[in-house]
């Protein structure tokens, strides 16, 4: 295995280090007072003026849609070895620095469906203006009904009628939708009930102000309220045109597939920055207070947490390298067991890294004073969100119970 970045991702690296010292972190508690002057105005889903201009600044560096491998602007070749150091500096302001790089969930991955799947048509209306920022997306396939976890259960329908589909359903954790910008949705729903269970389900763009389209709440997460919402939809007898069908009839599980295995990579790898930052915060805190007699980082127990985090840390930054090589050598289907892995260990070791952090810091660890309670939120949720924990372990047990049974044979 080799994890040397290329000269390209190195000169990457150093460039987004100055970005984030210079024009993210300075700017962090600005935001986070505009973002409380929007929720008190009763706009909690408008975007954000600072936000705004530091896209432009970053843009402008170049430090644009560092994600897509060969994205047009910048063409910047980066394999996923390579973008897997940036996700992860990006992950020390995970609410802020995505964004700003226009590589934040869940347009990577509308994106990537598109850029993948979608066609010339399609790319032109609406990939090309999410490549470059001036809209945002939804995707569309977690319903409250079910168990989503099995993304077969879904129940949405997809009906066809002449030219066009006719879509009802009901649709929630539809990420990004609250967000005025907001204009697409992929749409995953079933469109054969006769195929094989893996074969019934197509995806669909839908924009957003087609008539039956409703939306009907923000979910919030631990009380916290995201900036660009996480939408309950309806969709009642939502007629689009069969050309907004994402690949042919029955793909669409393949397709999620495809879409969840980066994206799975992408939110493992800025755990790891998430984690990384709760353990500075951590020492930094440490060396600080004074209990009993001596600073906490004198107290064993305070040791044993910063030891045992760089530990975990490390171990799961190579697991996270192990699955980001082998997609660039064998591909994401092959590295099937490895994505699987890290997206069960980098949310645990970062939920366990945030959580010593907290107590280090005491009361103010879960106030609004520092960063970690809203991070403790974000990352405890991410062990449902894309496959909750208990459906990657099975899978990678059943893989496991495949090869020995192979090797047996």
């Amino acid at each position: 295995m080799e994890f040397n970045l290329s000269d390209r991702a190195n000169e990457y690296l150093e460039r987004l280090r100055d970005f984030m010292e210079s024009q993210i972190f300075p700017n962090e508690n600005a935001i986070v007072a505009e973002r409380v002057e929007l929720i008190a105005a009763g706009n909690p889903h408008a975007p954000s003026q600072i936000i705004y201009e530091l896209k432009k600044s970053a843009r402008s560096q170049g430090l644009w849609n560092l994600f897509l491998p060969d994205s047009e602007e910048p063409k910047h070749g980066l394999s996923v070895t390579d973008y897997a150091p940036l996700a992860e500096l990006t992950g020390w302001s995970p609410e802020i620095a995505p964004e700003v790089l226009n590589c934040s969930a869940p347009d990577t991955g509308n994106m990537e469906v598109l850029h993948q799947f979608g066609n010339q048509v399609q790319k032109e209306k609406w990939l090309a203006p999410l490549l470059d920022g001036e809209i945002r997306s939804g995707f569309a396939m977690t319903e409250p009904d079910v168990a989503s976890s099995d993304a077969r259960n879904i129940s949405t329908t997809i009906t066809r009628e002449g030219d066009h589909y006719i879509i009802n359903g009901r649709k929630w954790w539809t990420t990004g939708a609250m967000d005025p910008r907001c204009e697409i949705l992929i749409v995953m729903g079933k469109t054969n009930l006769d195929a094989d269970s893996y074969h019934q389900q197509s995806m669909v763009l839908v924009p957003v102000d087609t008539p039956g389209v409703t939306i009907l709440r923000n979910l919030s997460i631990f009380g916290y309220t995201d900036a660009h919402g996480h939408a309950e939809i309806s969709f009642d007898n939502v007629k689009v045109p069969i050309a907004n069908l994402i690949g042919v009839e029955g793909s669409g599980f393949e397709i999620a597939q495809a879409r969840l295995g980066p994206g799975r990579i992408h939110h493992c790898m800025r755990a790891i920055g998430m984690a990384e930052r709760a353990l500075s915060l951590m020492v930094q805190r440490s060396t600080q207070r004074t209990a009993f007699g001596a600073r906490l980082s004198e107290q064993g127990v305070v040791q044993e947490w910063i030891a045992v985090s760089r530990i975990e840390i490390e171990q799961a930054r190579l697991l996270v390298l192990k699955a980001a090589w082998m997609i660039d050598t064998v591909g994401a289907k092959e590295a099937r067991k490895e994505i699987a892995a890290i997206k069960v260990v980098a949310p645990r070791v970062a939920e366990a890294v945030i959580d010593r952090a907290i107590q280090t810091f005491g009361g103010a660890g879960v106030s609004q004073d520092t960063p970690l309670a809203g991070m403790y939120a974000a990352i405890r949720t991410l062990r449902i969100a894309d496959g909750p924990d208990e459906v990657h372990l099975r899978d990678i047990a059943r893989l496991e119970l495949k090869q020995h049974q192979q090797a047996k044979s």
